[in-house]
Formats: C-alpha cells, sequence, structure tokens
C-alpha cells in the first residue's frame, strides 16, 4: 500500500510543480502589468499636474493665481511691512510781540521739542495686484506704498528748550500748543512725496522678495522657469513695465 502511494506521489510531483510555477508566474506577470499600469496613471496624473500649473501661471492667469494666495483677513486686510526708518525731528514754536506800532519790543517765546521719530510704509495685500509674465520675468505692479499712521514719537528721548523774552511769560503756554502740533506734522511729513521717495527703492525690493517667495512655494523660481522680478507702484508712472531693469534676479 505504501509503495503504490509513493508511486502516485512520483508520477503527481512534477506535473503539480509545473501548475504551480506557471501560476506563480502568472501572478508575478499580473502584477507587473498592474503596477506599469499605476505608473503610466501616475505619470499621466503627474503630466497633467504640472500642464495645469504651468497654465496657472501664464500671461493672463498669474494674477488670479497670486491673488488667491493671498490670505484674507478682516476687517482691513492683511498689511505687507515694506521700510521703516528712524530721524531726529526738530520742532519749533516762535511769537514775538510788540507795542506802541511795533515801536517797543516785549521780546520773543521761543519753545523747541527734538525727538526720534520711526516712520514705517507698508501696502494693503488686499489692494488691487496686476501681475504678468515676459519669458523668464514677473512683471509685477504692486498696490501703492502708505505711511503707517501715526509716526512712533520716542517720548523716552524726547528734548525740550525754550526762551522767554524780557516782558512775556507765555513759555509754558507755547509749549503746549507746540506738542499738540507735532503728531499732525509728522502725519503730513510722513505721507509727503519726498519722503516716499526716500523708502521708494527700499520698498520696491521688498515686494520683489515677497513675490520671489510666493515663486519658491509653488516651485516656479528656478532656471526653466521664472528668473527674475519686477516691481513698479499703483502711483508710478513712465515707461512700461517691461521696459524696466529688473528689480531682483535670481542667482545661478
Amino acid at each position: 500500500m505504501n509503495e503504490r502511494i509513493s508511486r502516485l506521489v512520483d508520477l503527481i510531483r512534477w506535473p503539480l510543480a509545473v501548475v504551480l510555477a506557471a501560476g506563480l508566474l502568472s501572478l508575478v506577470a499580473w502584477r507587473a502589468c498592474h503596477i506599469v499600469e499605476e505608473g503610466r496613471n501616475a505619470g499621466h496624473e503627474l503630466a497633467r499636474g504640472v500642464g495645469e500649473m504651468a497654465e496657472r501661471f501664464k500671461s493672463g492667469r498669474i494674477t488670479t493665481t497670486f491673488v488667491a494666495a493671498i490670505p484674507r483677513l478682516e476687517p482691513g486686510g492683511p498689511l505687507l511691512e515694506l521700510a521703516a526708518f528712524e530721524a531726529t525731528e526738530t520742532f519749533t514754536r516762535t511769537d514775538e510781540r510788540a507795542v506802541l506800532f511795533d515801536l517797543i519790543r516785549l521780546g520773543k517765546t521761543v519753545a523747541e521739542i527734538r525727538a526720534p521719530v520711526t516712520y514705517r510704509y507698508h501696502l494693503r495685500l488686499s489692494d488691487p495686484w496686476h501681475l504678468d509674465v515676459r519669458g523668464a520675468v514677473c512683471l509685477v505692479r504692486a498696490p501703492r506704498i502708505r505711511a503707517t499712521l501715526p509716526p512712533a514719537i520716542h517720548t523716552d528721548r524726547m528734548e525740550k528748550r525754550s526762551e522767554r523774552g524780557w516782558l512775556r511769560f507765555n513759555v509754558e503756554e507755547q509749549m503746549a500748543v507746540l506738542e499738540r502740533s507735532i503728531t499732525p506734522t509728522l502725519v503730513e511729513r510722513a505721507a509727503d512725496r519726498e519722503t516716499l521717495d526716500f523708502v521708494r527703492e527700499t520698498c520696491r525690493r521688498r515686494v520683489a522678495e515677497f513675490v520671489r517667495g510666493w515663486l519658491l512655494r509653488e516651485d516656479q523660481w528656478s532656471a526653466d522657469r521664472f528668473t527674475a522680478v519686477t516691481v513698479v507702484f499703483e502711483d508710478e508712472s513712465g515707461a512700461d513695465l517691461a521696459d524696466r531693469s529688473p528689480t531682483l534676479i535670481r542667482e545661478p
């Protein structure tokens, strides 16, 4: 009986091995085909994703892509800090009096205040932007520069000086009037054209760095994509934006 079972096992051993090997080869081939198909589908998805990304950064669509990435904060929207500088400002008020048709001088009162002042500048990210593409250059027309008001007066370093004429007794009054005029004067000074032009190039560079940061996050700042950013502000006029020198250039 055992000999019969042994012969039966010998008869079916090799056919069974062939069947198992064929099944294993079929499973391996099926899995390989499945992996290839998955890779092909992934490649199609990747190519489609890259194509969609490239489309979002073309002329005519890049502004929408950029604005969509700006965070929405209320009220007033987010601000982009651009520049700051400190200057020592001097404020003087003089009051001179005379009587008898100016024949008799009563002297004059002089009040003077010196104080360090910090001026800061920003733009509103919620204001209109316009981005365009010219080759590998991202052209940016940014919102106008705004002064952060009121400027910060460093009262801990403030210095006061006064002079009083021989018949004048209103120096305290003149000093109080001068103190009240400081903030309105600084607000006007911070927003005047001369002060804005003083910080304009620093602000331009800051905006270019901000846009470059966005391009980096979107994987668009590279040798085969964007390599430069050119920035102008809303209140600037003159040559075509594309004719201006780049504000920021990618280093090799």
